[in-house]
């Protein structure tokens, strides 16, 4: 089993969790078994992804913004790639929203099923709408007031507060790269270490994931009100896929468009890095091979390659953040929740935001989707649903996040040409 790589064992661990959750179905004792015995480590697993969020948007974004200390010496260049990015980021959660705006994953789900979901979660619900009611007794700036805490330890103490932790990282990452290199040393060598702690303790969690699935799947089947949960589930999959693969589609469109590549060439070039990116699921791991495909394949600069895609594996993650946007979506359909424009809206900040401090590592991305749930009031409980099939998509958007690499540092190469 220690060869076996992690995503095949989570697969695994979901196939035994729905085998097991059917076979103890069918006996008397068989549902509070799993509800007593096997629910608590995917209950536990769940609390360990919600655990890791905070220290994670705090190394990972202090770290990604204090390391584009370049930017004074390569002033153009940094802003067109800090600038293209964020459009890349906004394009793809926006793309996210208007796949699973009309395919609506979330409505396969039957009245009756939906009725029992919110029944199981009601005073998760509840919270929400005390939160709702409150929020909208304020003032139409008050969403920019809470952007700015007033108490950082307070605002680390709940993931709800995850933009005010998101603000004070940016704030924070801009003060090390104003002050002096000497003094901002001794901090930045602390965060650098932090982060690489985080990114193992995640590392440590995941290897966890197998038993983690296998608990939820299992529970899902025996507390599932009906077989069109799991169509739903299926339907979103599908989804999001084709989300992806459309924005695939745009950075082809884009440089061709622009960069004057032809299609088969620019999937040619990057088609290692693709490959590579699927297995691992990291744009860490992937990114020595990006460098090398986008310079010897795509004929971008070197000084611009070493530049633009390390910064894109920190900051550039638009699959990451369409599967957000498509999660958030579907788990909110899921619970019958009625998302407004502004919510939605809320989404695309949130999303864009919470996509720059996801670490390039397996499955970052379902940790950072807490901040998203949390801004936007979804039940956190809906990550139960979606978990089963996240590694396998991990692996895909995996792929969209390093061709979206690839195409900026095509587009910032030719700008700098011009």
């Amino acid at each position: 089993m220690k060869n076996i790589p992690l995503h095949w064992k989570i697969i695994l661990g979901m196939f035994l969790g729905i085998v097991f959750g059917l076979v103890f179905s069918q006996f008397d004792f068989g549902k509070n078994l799993i509800t007593d015995y096997i629910k608590p480590f995917g209950t536990i697993f769940i609390k360990l992804l919600k655990l890791i969020a905070i220290p994670l948007i705090l190394a990972s974004l202090i770290k990604g913004i204090s390391d584009i200390k370049d930017l004074s010496k390569l002033s153009k260049m940094g802003s067109r790639t800090i600038g293209i990015y964020l459009i890349t980021t906004i394009v793809a959660v926006s793309v996210g929203l208007i796949v699973v705006n009309i395919f609506k994953p979330g409505n396969q789900i039957s009245s009756d099923t939906r009725i029992e979901l919110v029944n199981a979660y009601s005073s998760d619900a509840n919270e929400k709408k005390e939160i709702a009611v409150e929020q909208s007794l304020k003032g139409p700036l008050q969403p920019l007031i809470d952007l700015v805490p007033e108490n950082i330890f307070y605002a680390t103490t709940e993931n709800k507060n995850m933009l005010q932790i998101i603000f004070f990282s940016i704030l924070f990452g801009m003060g090390l790269i104003l002050i002096p290199e000497k003094d901002s040393f001794p901090v930045k060598k602390f965060i650098d270490s932090f982060n690489s702690v985080i990114l193992k303790l995640i590392d440590l969690i995941m290897k966890t994931a197998p038993i983690g699935v296998f608990a939820l799947l299992a529970s899902l089947v025996v507390e599932a009100p009906s077989w069109n949960l799991f169509k739903a589930l299926a339907f979103y999959s599908i989804t999001l896929v084709c989300g992806l693969i459309f924005l695939i589609i745009l950075y082809v469109v884009f440089t061709y468009v622009y960069v004057k590549k032809k299609p088969t060439e620019f999937i040619k070039g990057i088609s290692p890095a693709q490959l590579l990116a699927f297995s691992t699921s990291s744009s860490a791991a992937t990114l020595p091979v990006t460098i090398d495909c986008v310079e010897k394949k795509l004929g971008v600069k070197k000084e611009v390659s070493s530049f633009v895609l390390p910064i894109g594996a920190t900051v550039n993650m638009d699959g990451t953040s369409l599967y957000q946007a498509v999660a958030a979506v579907f788990i909110a359909q899921a619970f019958g929740i009625d998302l407004t424009f502004s919510a939605q809206l809320g989404i695309i900040l949130t999303a864009t935001l919470a996509s720059i401090g996801t670490a390039a590592v397996p499955s970052a991305g379902i940790v950072m989707l807490v901040i998203v749930l949390s801004q936007a009031g979804i039940p956190e409980a809906g990550l139960a649903l979606i978990f089963a099939v996240d590694r396998p998509l991990d692996m895909c958007r995996t792929v969209v996040n390093v061709t979206g690499d690839a195409m900026v540092s095509m587009i910032v190469d030719k700008l700098i040409k011009k």
